[in-house]
């Protein structure tokens, strides 16, 4: 059956859950690269979902799923086994004291409502804040503090849901690009919270790097300033790293770099390099106390073996094969690349991000700054046509900003090609 015959039956039978689908129809993926049924193949620089840290059907990740598979796959959710036990301990020797308690889920959205529901409990407070560019999935509590897109058309979202700007520096609120002062900003926004409040403020919480938002990446400071904030208010602050985590930065956690330890912390995409795993992390106090009050979060899924055996196994690879060190040095090859392109093209706005989580910004020109989607859009559609996936986000006020995080393993090669193609798209796109 031809690729135009299988996207019609899928006209025909699925339910949209995020715009059209892409018409590349993929049928098989091996590390950096996915190929159709005719073999044609596509430089995955989105991992996925920003998922498949190791590449696509790594052969460790594909070992353990078959042993795990066959030993223990799924346990009635109060029942514990070891996989679930080591990989609890490997992201508590990860993470910093005094984060020692750790709950096993399935998806982002399911670990930031599981942190929210224990801040809630903890504080007794019901009021949570967010950016107003952020991410953090598509279930209630979660949703709620999820401003980039999906607000509209669905009725109210949770009482006490709250939002200020995050900072971005190429298009400043605050002062011009040299003289941003985010620290006012910041004061700001929490100053409208106070006026907003009506005393029951509970969490913060948000992403060292806002990816949906357009790759807005925290000024260094700002999540120490942030913290003090939310332990002036008595808020518990809930670091979400879904793609941040694990390496992608070129550190083991992006929160580190502030040098501040969160009241939760949060890891989902990058644990499961592409399967269905996510983790809380929180304090043994915390938990303790939410147990006291009767913390209840079961799900199906729940501390499942077989997800477990899959993420010690990702923890194993990054750490034995030192891939956040790898991130920091190709991140640096592949931003220098970008901003190569940058400096040739007017329409290539900004090159922000850290490591091999970078944002490309399209505008209309530099000095305007006007964002134009519609380029970025044709540069999206041309980079597929040769080789190229990557995926843009628009938001109201930016241009289309291209998330670009291809695997912690690609190598310099593939990073090459990449660049190539994307220059070639770009020509195209900007010659018409």
């Amino acid at each position: 059956m031809k690729q135009d015959e299988l996207l019609g039956r899928a006209a025909s039978t699925l339910i949209r859950y995020g715009g059209e689908f892409s018409s590349f129809f993929a049928d098989h993926a091996s590390g950096a690269f996915v190929y159709d049924r005719e073999g044609r193949r596509v430089l995955d620089f989105t991992s996925g979902q920003m998922s498949s840290i190791l590449g696509h059907s790594h052969p460790e990740i594909v070992e353990t799923v078959r042993e795990a598979i066959g030993k223990l796959d799924h346990l009635f959710s109060g029942m514990l086994s070891t996989p679930v036990l080591d990989l609890a301990e490997a992201l508590t020797s990860l993470a910093p004291e005094p984060l020692d308690r750790v709950l096993l889920l399935s998806t982002g959205a399911e670990s930031n409502e599981a942190a929210l529901k224990m801040a809630r409990l903890y504080t007794g407070g019901y009021e949570v804040v967010g950016f107003a560019q952020s991410w953090h999935g598509m279930t209630g509590a979660a949703a709620s503090a999820t401003y980039s897109a999906g607000r509209k058309g669905y009725g109210p979202m949770n009482v006490g849901s709250m939002a200020i700007m995050a900072p971005n520096l190429y298009r400043p609120t605050f002062g011009n690009h040299e003289f941003y002062d985010w620290q006012e900003e910041l004061d700001y926004g929490f100053d409208l919270i106070d006026r907003q409040s009506t005393g029951n403020l509970a969490a913060f919480i948000a992403e060292p790097i806002l990816s949906s938002g357009g790759i807005l990446e925290l000024p260094k400071g700002y999540l120490a300033a942030l913290k003090q904030h939310c332990e002036k208010r008595g808020m518990l602050l809930v670091m979400d790293e879904a793609q941040t985590g694990l390496g992608r930065t070129g550190e083991m956690f992006a929160f580190s770099r502030d040098n501040i330890v969160p009241d939760f912390l949060t890891l989902s995409k990058t644990l499961g390099a592409g399967l269905p795993l996510s983790a809380v992390l929180t304090t043994a106090e915390i938990e303790e106390k939410c147990h006291e009050r009767g913390y209840l979060f079961l799900t199906t899924h729940t501390s499942d073996p077989l997800p477990a055996a899959v993420g010690l196994t990702v923890i194993d690879i990054i750490l034995r094969d030192k891939l956040a060190d790898r991130a920091a040095v190709a991140g640096t090859k592949l931003k220098k690349g970008l901003q190569e392109l940058q400096n040739k093209y007017d329409c290539v706005g900004d090159v922000r991000g850290r490591g091999l989580l970078l944002g490309m910004e399209i505008v209309e020109d530099k000095i305007s700054k006007k964002p134009s989607v519609k380029l970025g859009e044709k540069i999206t559609d041309k980079a597929m046509e040769l080789g190229l996936n990557m995926n843009i986000v628009k938001l109201p006020g930016m241009g289309g900003v291209f998330r670009i995080a291809p695997p912690i393993t690609v190598s310099d090669d593939e990073i090459e090609l990449g660049l190539s193609i994307l220059d070639d798209a770009i020509k195209y796109a900007i010659s018409g």
